[in-house]
């Protein structure tokens, strides 16, 4: 599903991140790191958000150096705390994010309403609350026909029933259209109830399997 080739992520000259060759395959995987190990800094290199040395290519021929607009149409990303123009409401992002992504007519209505977003989400943005920015983030991550998507630290500012949500969310892409995610977290599984079946590990500034 994904394999990073010669990977390396640098600040100031400084290596953050190194992964010089490593496949992973399709699935849900918990990635596992302290605070301030480089899980975000991956995850946005993953997403195409950061530059980096090396390549990464998903299911095997799509490169996101060679190809990127086709890499990002199938890799998601919603980020730890996500940060959005404050004049747009909820719904022109969403409809923004659908075109891009090629979304199905329609696609968003379903997390919209099993989210309970319905009262706010034609409302700016700067309205919003950290858990509505939250929910409005992972909404947007499940647009479109993704092979990968990227949760950044996915239990912080959101309530235990949201949480309950989005599990099903993972779970019902999984097993429908194959969807594979990463997840990240400072957090240990227990805390998540996340139908997670393969666990990694941010340490050394590297990524490595643990399960």
């Amino acid at each position: 599903m994904l394999q990073f080739i010669k990977f390396k992520k640098l600040y100031g000259g400084f290596p953050a991140m190194k992964v010089d060759d490593l496949a992973i395959g399709k699935g849900i995987y918990w990635i596992k790191g302290v605070n301030g190990s480089g899980k975000s800094t991956l995850l946005k290199s993953i997403a195409g958000i950061l530059s980096f040395e090396g390549d990464i290519l998903l299911d095997n021929n799509i490169s996101i150096k060679k190809q990127p607009v086709a890499y990002r149409k199938l890799v998601n990303f919603a980020e730890a705390e996500p940060v959005f123009p404050e004049f747009l409401t909820g719904k022109e992002l969403i409809a923004l994010f659908a075109q891009a992504k090629d979304a199905p007519a329609g696609q968003e209505q379903h997390y919209i309403e099993t989210m309970q977003m319905q009262s706010y989400v034609g409302q700016p943005v700067g309205t919003y609350s950290s858990g509505m920015l939250k929910k409005l983030s992972l909404v947007l991550a499940f647009m479109g026909n993704p092979k990968l998507i990227l949760l950044d630290e996915p239990l912080i500012t959101i309530d235990t029933a949201s949480l309950k949500i989005l599990n099903t969310w993972i779970a019902e892409r999984y097993n429908t259209e194959g969807t594979s995610f990463l997840l990240s977290s400072h957090q240990t599984l227990e805390h998540a109830e996340l139908p997670v079946a393969h666990e990694l590990l941010v340490e050394d500034q590297t990524l490595k399997f643990i399960s």
